[in-house]
């Protein structure tokens, strides 16, 4: 992917996340970062240093490649010892350094084990550690925990955030994975066709998405015409008014003083526990009909009936009007 003029700061000690769909540039942005890649304009710079033109093995920092890319006749101790022997560290030190690495991934009891001998999470810790280990300005890590199943990848998730805050580690971080981005980052930088479409916080990038692409590929959400309430709401110059299921609330639920109410027709409710899931259609002020979702938590009545007309409400904070 080609690359469009992407100009980004990332803080010391910061776990910044490049996220975006397939073929957006993440990978190509991150591989420019470690110097796998050289751009054709700009430059890339490293707690204050150009290395725009330095090799990958100069630039001190520490990838973490989604296949992990471990040794298979190598022990784990002699994994993550490798980039110490390339750099030619004492044996005493790689030995200190070694022991102190595994610690920090929780993996001290498995120095003399081989790749094969352990789970696929084991395998990434040792990929971690292997990184961490020579004490990079900056770990790159590149959809790290894909190969994880479900329950690995939540833990995974802690772990890695725990890591680098008490390393102190400045880190960025690539997926497609919007809750795994949503769950560590302290910013995020939404990718699309090689630019950056939008950076904030997790929160800021939810709450308050600039677009309609970074409002759809965070969480899900719903459309309206601009228009849609009216004079009750002023949406400026906006385009689209866009409404998170879950900020929308059915009769009989919470009500706010800020807030603003519409009829429609509910159907097709899928119970899931904890929430259910509600399709409604509303129609907009030309008269089209549109459906939107509606996400209901901890519901204590099931009404599974074909339609029925409700009323819903949405808090003004709720509500987030885009240009396009």
């Amino acid at each position: 992917t080609v690359l469009d003029k992407v100009n980004l700061e990332i803080e010391p000690g910061e776990l910044f996340f490049l996220l975006g769909p397939s073929g957006c540039g993440k990978t190509t942005l991150l591989r420019h970062i470690a110097g796998f890649y050289t751009p054709d304009e700009g430059e890339v710079h490293i707690d204050g240093d150009n290395v725009t033109h330095v090799p990958p093995h100069k630039r001190d920092t520490g990838m973490v490649f989604q296949s992990y890319a471990l040794w298979p006749h190598l022990t784990v101790t002699e994994n993550v010892a490798f980039g110490l022997q390339m750099r030619k560290v004492s044996k005493v030190k790689i030995n200190e350094r070694v022991r102190k690495a595994l610690k920090t991934v929780k993996m001290e009891k498995y120095a003399t084990s081989k790749p094969n001998q352990l789970s696929g999470g084991q395998q990434q810790r040792i990929a971690l550690a292997r990184a961490l280990v020579v004490e990079p300005r900056c770990l790159l890590l590149d959809e790290p925990l894909s190969n994880l199943d479900a329950k690995l990848r939540l833990e995974m998730r802690v772990e890695i955030r725990r890591i680098c805050k008490e390393a102190g580690l400045t880190a960025v971080y690539v997926t497609h994975d919007q809750k795994e981005a949503l769950s560590i980052a302290d910013r995020i930088a939404i990718m699309r066709n090689g630019i950056i479409e939008q950076i904030g916080s997790p929160v800021e990038i939810y709450r308050k998405p600039k677009n309609t692409f970074t409002a759809s590929f965070i969480g899900e959400t719903n459309f309206l015409p601009a228009d849609f309430f009216g004079s009750k709401f002023n949406p400026g110059s906006a385009k689209h008014l866009s409404i998170r299921p879950e900020a929308i609330h059915i009769e009989g639920g919470d009500t706010f003083p800020d807030s603003l109410s519409f009829e429609g027709n509910l159907y097709g409710t899928v119970y899931l526990g904890e929430s259910a899931q509600h399709l409604m259609d509303v129609v907009t002020p030309d008269g089209k009909s549109v459906t939107i979702t509606i996400f209901q938590l901890n519901p204590q009545v099931l009404v599974r009936e074909e339609s029925r007309k409700v009323t819903a409400r949405v808090n003004l904070k709720d509500i987030v009007a885009l240009p396009e």
